[in-house]
């Protein structure tokens, strides 16, 4: 059985489709950033003290950040 050719779509769709698309992901990401910065999170920091927020940073910091290292395992030669 024959291979069916692909055809590729108009140049005019492609551009029209790119750009379509851009706007589309540049709204997610702009939404996306934002989402922190909601009622739930000013709520939860306006019930903690001072103390209680600097460890809730220090928290997110080291688990953005700490990456437990990697065991170095030799492997035996076989015989």
């Amino acid at each position: 059985m024959a291979k069916k050719k692909r055809h590729s779509p108009p140049a005019a769709f492609r551009k029209y489709l790119r750009d379509h698309l851009r706007e589309h992901y540049r709204a997610i990401g702009a939404k996306g950033g934002k989402a922190a910065a909601g009622k739930g999170i000013k709520k939860r920091y306006a019930a903690m003290t001072p103390a209680e927020r600097s460890a809730l940073a220090k928290k997110a910091a080291l688990a953005r950040w700490w990456k437990a290292p990697k065991k170095a395992r030799k492997k035996r030669p076989s015989s």
